[in-house]
């Protein structure tokens, strides 16, 4: 009988403990010390044990023969081979494209949130070893919170920091009356945070609020934003009317008074140009609850009704992340500012805003003590660099210009593509663009574990070893544990560790010596342990060396903060803790931003409608959010992301009322389009979802049919169907959640699901199947 054996390994969904049999991980359950672990662990076994696994070094066939054009990316099939002929491979490009074009034209943005090792980190392996080589074009800001990350910094400061000193759900328990929550708060979403969590919290604090009285409003299109526990009073709203709904709500504070005019002449600037606006002087239109209702589905003393209850009450206002990933995202943020300013209660325990409640498991709830140890990655010398969203541009237009913060920037020349830890045919929009795109660099290479729509648009894709196969530590941006992470299992196949890969690459480029600096991986562990040590000797923590903490158990380490109120030193005393805006006070009108002159973003918060609205794109606002499965399309072939799908498709919410108009049962394979795309899906008809919309979760691997129309996925990605426009010309961030489609039951013949299994490949350079 084989021996079990059971460990620790660590995710951005928790800590897991890890049970091996055979040399194969056969279960991964929660820790001991978790009082709500994330079932996404069961995706593990059956993931890194799929069928799709990449187990030796592949090139796509017609690149390899010399003719690139001869079979796009995507479609062609791979030869295998040995790792000496890949790597020389790679070290011939890099020194083709430094000396023809330069290091600006290797891009490796690799946006993706990888492993949560501190050590082996996908990227930061990638971008460490490009350093030692010149450099590289680079992405800017992510997909989660991109709006805020480029706009919060104008009206109140940056918003990292302010995440970080969000006031803390046990104070909210203690003191608020009422969280309106702009977006919802989904428990699906506090699963997973940066780097990792020790604990899942949110439930229990949550939980606290409700017991304590905490009354909840969900303003969402998804009921289930919200968990039951909360008893929170659904109120949907059309997508992409959060604006106008804020603005109907300062209008009645404004006109019956309710506005707390010290606050704003004292804390804040700029809010007589904005009440100019409210209320029509500038643009002649007030944006009355009457006007709020005709843009949100609202009734108009819903409204008047709500805003007298919020400024009757200690209340808290959160803007969830996901409406900042609408057209002009921008303005929702800069509105729940000034809304929460007019109410007069930022600084106040239980009272203001937040942005980004629910965002991950740990805002609110936790913060680290002190900075781990990391991999340096170096300094880059390529200043060369786009937004995050915008791949598909700087492919299809090299050298072109765009517009970000106000500035004037231009597209790098492209030639080589370099993706480590992520997929970008997961979280990038409109797919059918992005695979024309990809086709235009001279060479795409490609880290990874599976064979996901990314490593089938590469020319060489190396196998790579996933968390579980090699030895590390976690501790998460926003977490107080620090995880010894096991090597449980050898990685199949010939898949190797990427600090190992870059090793031996960094030897052929003659900048081993910089890339390593003497250590193997081991000797970087230590060392990386070695500064966490010392920094925790800084605040007072003894921690343990190296091989007693990874033979020991998880450490916990105490909340710095736990009775923290955002903005509570800048409320007590605004002169010595001024925010760092050009005013030192809250921004609601920014001369700086004004002073941009752009087409989507005043000098204070606006309403602007949606664009798919305005085109005229489909019946049904499409949703597209965070699965509860998987973390976002991380090993969407396990066993837990498989058993919610519907005949092997993604599953998509729509509402009873809807499916009946289109004769849908539950548990039918449907099609969504719309002149972008389409994609196959399984209902599930329930009245979870605000009637006229749908809510199609991201994250299946995109299965792409190419000799239909529009090359229709097989599989539910949602991104077939999104624009890739983006937010505004300020921060370019994307704006999934503005898609409409057209959906209609499918009655041809189901299509296999093929992304689940490898691509077609070749043995050798022979080219025989």
């Amino acid at each position: 009988m084989a021996t079990k054996t059971s460990k620790l390994t660590a995710n951005h969904w928790g800590v897991g403990t890890a049970t091996v049999e055979a040399g194969r991980i056969v279960s991964v359950g929660g820790h001991h010390g978790d009082p709500e672990p994330s079932p996404i662990n069961d995706n593990i076994p059956g993931s890194l044990n799929g069928r799709a696994r990449i187990l030796r070094p592949a090139v796509r066939k017609s690149w390899l023969e010399g003719t690139p054009g001869a079979v796009p990316r995507g479609r062609d099939g791979f030869v295998e081979v040995s790792w000496d002929r890949a790597l020389d491979l790679i070290a011939d490009e890099l020194n083709k494209v430094r000396t023809d074009h330069g290091n600006e034209s290797i891009y490796a943005g690799s946006y993706g949130w990888s492993s949560a090792g501190r050590f082996h980190h996908a990227q930061s392996q990638l971008k460490r070893f490009l350093n030692t080589i010149g450099g590289f074009s680079y992405s800017e800001g992510n997909y989660s919170y991109n709006a805020a990350l480029v706009m919060m910094p104008y009206i109140v400061g940056p918003f990292r920091k302010h995440v970080a000193q969000a006031t803390r759900w046990s104070v909210i328990a203690k003191h608020t009356d009422l969280v309106v929550m702009f977006g919802g708060m989904a428990m699906r979403n506090t699963q997973v945070s940066d780097g990792g969590i020790g604990t899942h919290r949110m439930r229990d604090n949550l939980s606290a609020c409700a017991e304590a009285g905490v009354q909840f409003v969900n303003i969402s299109p998804l009921r289930t934003d919200t968990d039951g526990f909360l008893n929170a009073e659904w109120r949907p709203a059309n997508p992409g009317s959060d604006t106008a709904l804020m603005l109907g709500l300062a209008h009645v504070l404004l006109s019956e008074g309710l506005q707390d005019d010290a606050f704003l002449a004292h804390y804040c600037v700029g809010f007589d140009r904005f009440a100019e606006y409210l209320t029509g002087k500038t643009e002649g239109v007030p944006k009355t609850p009457d006007w709020a209702a005709a843009h949100t589905g609202w009734q108009a003393e819903d409204i008047v009704n709500l805003a007298r209850r919020m400024a009757a009450s200690r209340c808290m206002i959160t803007v969830a992340a996901g409406v900042q990933r609408t057209d002009y995202g921008e303005q929702a943020l800069w509105m729940g500012v000034t809304l929460a300013a007019m109410l007069g209660q930022i600084g106040l325990p239980g009272g203001g805003y937040t942005v980004g409640y629910g965002v991950n498991g740990n805002i609110g709830n936790m913060e680290r003590l002190f900075r781990w140890g990391t991999l340096p990655q170096g300094k880059n010398p390529v200043s060369s660099f786009i937004p995050v969203a915008m791949i598909s541009e700087m492919l299809m237009n090299p050298g072109g210009s765009f517009t970000y913060r106000g500035r004037k920037h231009q597209f790098p020349d492209a030639r080589l593509v370099w993706w480590a830890g992520g997929n970008p045919f997961h979280h990038h929009q409109n797919l059918t663009r992005l695979h024309d795109a990809i086709q235009k660099p001279d060479t795409v290479i490609v880290n990874d574990i599976s064979w996901t729509a990314m490593a089938r648009h590469a020319d060489i894709v190396l196998p790579v070893a996933a968390a579980q196969e090699r030895d590390d530590f976690g501790a998460g941006k926003s977490d107080n544990a620090l995880v010894p992470m096991h090597k449980l299992v050898d990685p199949p196949g010939e898949a190797r560790v990427e600090y190992e890969i870059f090793s031996d690459l960094s030897a052929r480029m003659d900048t081993d010596t910089q890339f390593t600096e003497g250590r193997n991986a081991d000797a970087w562990l230590r060392h990386i342990w070695t500064q966490t040590q010392a920094a925790g000797a800084k605040s007072g923590i003894d921690l343990p060396d190296w091989d007693a903490f990874h033979q020991g158990d998880v450490i916990k380490l105490p909340d710095p903060s736990p009775d923290q109120v955002f903005l509570s030193e800048f409320r007590v005393d605004p002169e010595a803790n001024p925010l760092p805006t050009p005013s030192g006070r809250i921004e609601i009108f920014s001369e700086t931003l004004a002073g941009f002159d752009l087409p989507d973003c005043k000098g204070h918060a606006s309403y602007f409608p949606p664009r798919d609205l305005t085109a005229g794109e489909g019946e049904l606002f499409m949703l597209s959010g965070q699965p509860k499965t998987r973390l976002h399309s991380q090993l969407d072939n396990g066993a837990y992301s498989m058993s919610f799908k519907v005949q092997g498709r993604e599953p998509v919410l729509i509402h009873p009322d809807d499916a009946a108009a289109r004769g849908i049962s539950d548990g039918d394979v449907v099609e969504l389009f719309n002149a972008r795309g389409r994609c196959l899906a399984g209902a599930r008809v329930t009245d979870e979802v605000f009637e006229g919309c749908v809510f199609l979760w991201t994250g299946a691997w995109w299965d792409p049919d190419f000799d239909t129309p529009q090359s229709r996925d097989r599989h539910g990605n949602p991104n077939a169907l999104t624009h890739d426009l983006r937010t505004s010309s300020l921060s370019q961030s994307p704006a999934s959640h503005s898609a409409r489609v057209c959906l209609r039951r499918f009655d041809g013949e189901l299509p296999e699901i093929t992304v689940h299994d490898s691509p077609v490949l070749y043995s050798g350079t022979s080219g025989d199947a």
